[in-house]
């Protein structure tokens, strides 16, 4: 269990290392072609070192790895691409914690994305009212701007539902995310209406987890699984906690998380009984 940034480290590290291993090259003749020391090499791919995006590029190129999709995913995990097209969260730098920019980038990166939600609706599906009723319940007393930000921020991140390749968006929600009323009735009868627009996208998979299931695997508490396209040795689970977020990566970790996550959508309502659900809520039936 670590903090974003050492997952980062490792995980790029391990697929570095996947990476000359495949091109048949051991650690000192990697080194040897990019100009470095040997130690240097191995301090990357144990994650004991950080990488800078243009030694990823480096190494990328001794290894004669074309792929442009892996490419971008690892340089991501280094850091900034230079020219920060694809980093749109550093203009926030000031106001994001390291783990909030951690999860973006992650986020920006991913293939699809599964989560459970026991309290509040997700991020990526949030209209920008919820949003702030929620942001300032969660940091009471932060300034209008600073809220106003965070929620430019939160639907900026709505863009990986939009993209040519969309994020692939698994939900179970709650149904108490549904009945909580956040911000009155007018925001969430408009919240609920956007869910229900959002259920009918084919990339979305919504799910609600009525009250008549009782005590459920999910109730210890939300989690979000990030997948890669690119190489399941990537993928991740995050947990958000009040003052932070941890990161669970091991392979026994993710599969105890997909199982839990398989178990949920069984017991939950079927994605057209959810949308008929929902629907129904948003109309106050």
């Amino acid at each position: 269990m670590q903090h974003g940034p050492a997952v980062h480290r490792r995980k790029l590290g391990a697929e570095l290392r996947a990476l000359r291993t495949r091109a048949g090259l051991t650690s000192g003749e990697a080194a040897r072609r990019v100009g470095w020391h040997q130690s240097k090499v191995s301090r990357i791919e144990t994650g004991r070192s950080g990488v800078r995006p243009a030694d990823v590029r480096r190494l990328l190129d001794a290894y004669d790895v074309r792929d442009p999709e892996l490419l971008e995913l690892l340089v991501v995990l280094a850091g900034s691409d230079g020219d920060g097209r694809h980093r749109w969260w550093n203009a926030y730098r000031g106001l994001l914690p390291p783990t909030y920019r951690d999860f973006i980038s992650l986020e920006s990166q991913a293939s699809a994305m599964r989560t459970l939600e026991n309290s509040v609706v997700p991020g990526l599906l949030q209209t920008p009212e919820y949003a702030r009723e929620v942001t300032r319940a969660a940091l009471d007393g932060l300034p209008d701007d600073k809220v106003d930000a965070l929620v430019e921020v939160r639907l900026a991140r709505q863009d990986v539902l939009r993209s040519k390749t969309p994020l692939r968006l698994s939900a179970v929600l709650d149904e108490g995310v549904l009945r909580r009323s956040v911000g009155g009735p007018g925001v969430m009868a408009r919240q609920l209406r956007c869910l229900r627009d959002a259920a009918r996208l084919p990339h979305v998979r919504i799910q609600v987890l009525p009250f008549g299931v009782g005590a459920h695997v999910g109730v210890t508490g939300p989690f979000v699984m990030f997948s890669f396209s690119t190489t399941s040795d990537l993928d991740v689970v995050v947990l958000d906690h009040l003052t932070n977020s941890l990161y669970l990566e091991r392979e026994e970790d993710l599969q105890a998380y997909t199982e839990a996550f398989n178990s949920l959508q069984v017991h939950a309502l079927s994605p057209k009984e959810s949308l008929d659900f929902i629907a129904g809520l948003a109309d106050g039936e």
